[in-house]
């Protein structure tokens, strides 16, 4: 959940013959925007190899294959090496699907919203891709610490862990999305039970 928040800053507006003050917000952009998805990727992509052998590795000519598979396997260092680096790799090539820094820029331009400092336009995307690149390789890191000290747990220090990285993440952000919604789902109520109350109390018919 955590955010970078970039001040913006809205232009003085003129309707007729009223002006309105240019007003502040933020810009919220997420340190982890791929979410679950390069872990499982990452994992899905590495294991390939170890199902291929289960399949097609009882021949003799497939030897290959299953040492490829016993090199891939969970705790081997070259799994490791590979593992951290498809994390990285999936969190930079999904986040450049997810967020386009220069429609983003083009949205505040059309919108009379600007980041102070920066001019509307290309100078303002050039800022958000070099924010949005530093977010991304300090989310990339984060799902790695994440995901490797189970399995560091596990095959190093023997430690009786039932559920690997990439499943504890899961299972974290899975019940994080759910408890959003659930609060959610509840100021909605209270939103809705204060309307008619009020209208109750105005003398207005309620729905």
């Amino acid at each position: 959940r955590a955010v970078r928040k970039i001040l913006v800053n809205y232009a003085k507006r003129q309707v007729g013959n009223k002006v309105y003050q240019g007003q502040s917000s933020f810009l919220p952009l997420k340190l982890n925007m791929a979410g679950v998805i390069p872990p499982i990727f990452a994992s899905s992509i590495i294991l390939f190899p170890a199902t291929i052998a289960q399949w097609f590795g009882s021949g003799e000519g497939t030897i290959w294959l299953r040492d490829l598979a016993a090199t891939l396997a969970p705790g081997q260092p070259v799994h490791e090496i590979l593992y951290a680096s498809a994390i990285i790799f999936f969190c930079f090539f999904y986040t450049a699907l997810q967020y386009n820094p220069k429609e983003t820029a083009e949205n505040l331009k059309k919108s009379g919203a600007f980041i102070p400092g920066y001019r509307p336009g290309d100078q303002t995307a050039k800022y958000l891709e070099k924010i949005t690149l530093r977010l991304t390789l300090l989310g990339s890191l984060y799902l790695v610490v994440v995901c490797f000290i189970p399995n560091f747990l596990i095959a190093w220090k023997n430690v009786p862990f039932y559920f690997g990285g990439t499943s504890l993440l899961i299972i974290v952000v899975v019940t994080m999305d759910f408890m959003t919604q659930v609060q959610a789902y509840m100021m909605s109520q209270q939103y809705e039970s204060l309307l008619r109350k009020a209208n109750f109390k105005g003398g207005l018919p309620t729905r």
